[in-house]
């Protein structure tokens, strides 16, 4: 008997997605890998989220206009007292130095240590706040502590400052300011009696805080107490 012959038979294997061998359902080709895409989808916001937010808060309370704001400025005629003593100074240095080319410069140093000086001096600020707090330069009273208060008159602020001055009180004083503010204090954590403090309107600021004014006449309280 003549052996038959054995036909061989090609198979080409197909590597799938688990790379094993041989796929029964004849040849196959693998697709290449598809790039991935990373989608990122945005919460949707509130057309209104942006104005009630903390920071807008924040910003319409810093927004707030005070209640009372002065600055405690020199008198007009210091600056011609300035400029007059500048002259004069100027003057001498110019003379000290036999009239040289550079004394000019007398004039300008000691013209801008006298505008700084008178700038200096008229820095401070009184105001209250929109939340009712005094400041008074670098310090602050919160009017929860104030119990009462009055006006001090020109004629008056030599005896505040004087004799009845308590060496414990808070005092901010400016010689030219000729009126000033005297607010009792009702703090038991404060040994402080009370704070006076200089201001061309001490009426204003007691209006500004909401006090009456101790010093006023019962006549010109009147009408305020009716409203």
């Amino acid at each position: 008997m003549r052996p038959g012959r054995h036909r061989q038979i090609g198979v080409q294997t197909a590597k799938g997605d688990h790379g094993c061998g041989i796929c029964a359902h004849g040849p196959q080709t693998t697709p290449p890998p598809q790039p991935t895409r990373l989608v990122v989808v945005a919460a949707p916001q509130s057309p209104n989220s942006s104005s009630s937010g903390p920071a807008s808060q924040v910003g319409s309370q810093s927004a707030r206009p005070d209640l009372y704001d002065e600055r405690l400025t020199v008198p007009w005629w210091w600056w011609v007292a300035g400029a007059v003593v500048t002259g004069v100074v100027g003057y001498e240095i110019q003379l000290s130095a036999h009239k040289s080319a550079w004394s000019v410069a007398g004039y300008v140093v000691v013209g801008i240590l006298a505008a700084a000086l008178l700038w200096s001096m008229g820095r401070t600020r009184v105001a209250v706040t929109a939340d009712g707090e005094l400041v008074a330069d670098k310090a602050r009273l919160p009017r929860e502590v104030v119990a009462r208060g009055a006006t001090v008159a020109a004629t008056a602020k030599s005896a505040a400052l004087g004799r009845q001055l308590d060496p414990a009180a808070f005092l901010m004083h400016r010689a030219w300011i000729k009126a000033m503010v005297l607010l009792v204090l009702d703090d038991p954590d404060d040994p402080t009696p009370y704070w006076l403090v200089s201001t061309r309107h001490p009426d204003r600021v007691l209006a500004a805080l909401g006090i009456d004014d101790a010093a006023a006449s019962p006549r010109d309280r009147a009408p305020r107490d009716r409203d």
